[in-house]
């Protein structure tokens, strides 16, 4: 059995206070994909960059305070690969890929266009020139599970406040569009909503943290697991952690059927 978690930090300083590492130790998970460090590696502690039992790899933004992923996992990767194209994006640290074997996992992390126009546009770049690289990756044959926070809720199902939503980042019809495509024409799968097919309530990752929306559970599904087919339907259980909080965002859990 293989287990990978991801999960969007907002800042890794901050989870680590309220206990990210003690419990990403206790759930046994093989990979671990991290995403918004909000730091860079003189940030980390000794502990951060060798986490207990971990081998870990970071990619952080250039600018300060800002984006950045990461994998732990218990086996050494055979390669690791830090960006995906040279462009705008990898400067941000969006991108990072590790390979096992006939298999690599991919931390992402999507921009989000919520804080102006100018960023909205930058989104819509990253998805110009992403979904050519996703074909790419597709061609090579392997399995791959990229793990992370795609700032995109892809259904109506995948978010409490669907229809005040239409027109706001995040849920936008070229948004949407964009990841139907990636399913569609690539065969990409959606290893949450393959296990969940009609979950809503239950399905959230994200909550604002305006007004009450994580009291009144008004979330998003924004995390996902998107893989190749056949490690997609080694999935064999997929949870969602809200019992703890370490951000504003819930640990995503898949299972997989596969040599770990």
């Amino acid at each position: 059995m293989l287990r990978i978690i991801s999960l969007n930090l907002n800042g890794i300083r901050s989870a680590w206070s309220k206990g990210v590492l003690p419990w990403t130790v206790a759930q046994q998970a093989d990979i671990v994909c991290l995403q918004e460090l909000k730091a860079q590696l003189p940030d980390l502690t000794p502990e951060m960059q060798q986490p207990d039992g971990m081998h870990a790899f970071y990619h952080c933004a250039e600018k300060k305070g800002y984006s950045g992923v990461g994998i732990w996992s218990r086996q050494a990767p055979d390669r690791v690969v830090a960006g995906f194209d040279g462009g705008e994006f990898d400067a941000e640290g969006r991108y990072l890929r590790a390979d096992f074997g006939n298999l690599s996992v991919i931390s992402l992390y999507l921009p989000s266009g919520s804080s102006s126009p100018e960023r909205q546009e930058a989104k819509f770049r990253f998805l110009d020139v992403f979904f050519p690289h996703l074909q790419q990756l597709r061609a090579e044959g392997r399995e791959v599970v990229l793990c992370g926070d795609w700032n995109i809720a892809h259904q109506e199902i995948d978010l409490k406040n669907w229809k005040s939503n239409q027109k706001n980042s995040g849920f936008l019809p070229e948004e949407r569009v964009w990841l139907s495509r990636l399913f569609a024409e690539q065969g990409w799968v959606d290893v949450y909503r393959r296990l969940h097919p009609a979950t809503t309530d239950a399905c959230y990752t994200w909550w604002s943290n305006r007004g009450q929306a994580w009291a009144k559970n008004v979330g998003w599904r924004i995390d996902y697991q998107i893989a190749t087919p056949g490690i997609a339907a080694a999935a064999q259980a997929s949870t969602i952690y809200k019992e703890q909080r370490f951000s504003d965002h819930a640990p995503l859990t898949v299972d997989y059927a596969f040599p770990a």
